[in-house]
Formats: structure tokens, sequence, C-alpha cells
């Protein structure tokens, strides 16, 4: 894949590839980028996020260049998550969190596919990024939610056959909780460190249970 191609110009050829490169996947899957920089996001130890302050400030600024806007993306988990998404409650999704534009995408067994526990999350959000054209595989019509986005939970139902979904709406969080930075970092014991390219996460220490969800 030639990403200088794939590039309108917004992107250099480094951000572009990395967002390539984020949405690649191979086997075992635990040893692919997007989870275990997810695995890593999700942590309590936030001074586990040092090695990844560059590749989090390119991907970062790549997909600040992205528009954004309102729209209903689907995400699906061959799982039952009702409990972890009660009616009413908010939450924080602390990884970057894959979803489609296109349902049918979701019918593969990769996904959702049509048997056993599932769970479907229908999200309202407005904060999601359009990769396809960057993403390794283009068919799946990929919308890429940023780290640290904060949902509300409207519905939850089951839909027979095993099959349950979950309504999401985004919401604004009171506090910031994520900055990108260009010149000034603090670090993890609260001192001020000069760096040319550095990215300052404002992640809070607790990490709840639902945030689960790979890819």
């Amino acid at each position: 894949m030639k990403c200088a191609e794939l590039s309108p110009g917004k992107l250099s050829m480094d951000e572009a590839a990395l967002i390539t490169l984020y949405s690649m996947e191979w086997k075992p899957q635990e040893e692919c980028l997007y989870h275990v920089l997810n695995e890593t996001l999700r942590n309590e130890k936030r001074q586990k996020l040092k090695p990844w302050f560059i590749f989090l400030k390119l991907i970062l600024t790549a997909l600040a260049k992205i528009p954004s806007s309102l729209s209903f993306v689907y995400r699906g988990v061959k799982q039952d998550m009702r409990k972890g998404y009660p009616e009413g409650k908010t939450f924080v999704w602390w990884g970057f969190s894959s979803c489609t534009s296109k349902f049918s995408v979701l019918q593969n067994d990769h996904f959702l596919g049509t048997t056993g526990p599932r769970t479907l999350f229908t999200i309202e959000c407005d904060s999601g990024k359009d990769i396809r054209r960057y993403s390794f595989f283009q068919a799946e019509d990929k919308i890429l939610l940023p780290v640290a986005t904060q949902f509300k939970v409207v519905a939850c139902l089951s839909q027979g056959k095993d099959l349950y979904m979950v309504q999401l709406e985004e919401i604004q969080s009171q506090f910031s909780l994520i900055e990108l930075v260009p010149q000034l970092m603090i670090g993890i014991d609260g001192t001020f460190i000069n760096t040319r390219d550095s990215v300052f996460l404002l992640l809070a220490v607790t990490i709840t249970s639902t945030n689960t969800i790979n890819r």
C-alpha cells in the first residue's frame, strides 16, 4: 500500500503510514500494534505510556487533520456486554475504538457474526474520524474514535437470539482528557519536561471495567 498516494495532502507520509500500520492485523492478535497500544492506554500505570509518546503525537496530530462530523457508527463484540452498560451510565473508552459506518460489515464473523452471544453498539458521535482511505482494510469503512472519548448509555436492549444492542451517545467531558502539546510535557512525576516532540495525555487514573473492548 502506497501511503503517499492515499494521503490527500493534509497528512504527511509518516502520518498516513501510522494510521495504516495501526489498522493492520496479524497473528497472534495480542501482538498487533492496535492491541498492545490500547491495552497500554487502559492500564492504570501511566508510566507505561512513555515509550508511546512519539507515536501518539504523530497519530493524534494526523487524526486532528481529518474532519470530524456528526454520524452514527457501529461496533460489534462477540460477547454479552449488557452488564457493563446499564442505561444512563456515563463512561470513557480510554483506547482508540474502531467502528464502521456500514452495518453490513458487522455480519463478518470476525466482528459480530450471526450466532452466539453478541453485542451491537450503535453510537452517535461527533468526533469520529473517517480513516477508510488510510486503513489496511478499506472495505470495512472504518471510523476511528479517538482516545479518551466519553459516552452515555441511552438504551440497552435484547434483540433475541443472543443478540443485544447498546445505544451510546458521545458526550463532552467536564474536564479535558487529552491535549496535544508541541513543546512542553508534564512528566509522570508532575514535573515539566522540555521536549521538541511530545504529547501530554490528560488521562484519569481510574480505569472502568467496561474498558475492555479492543481494536
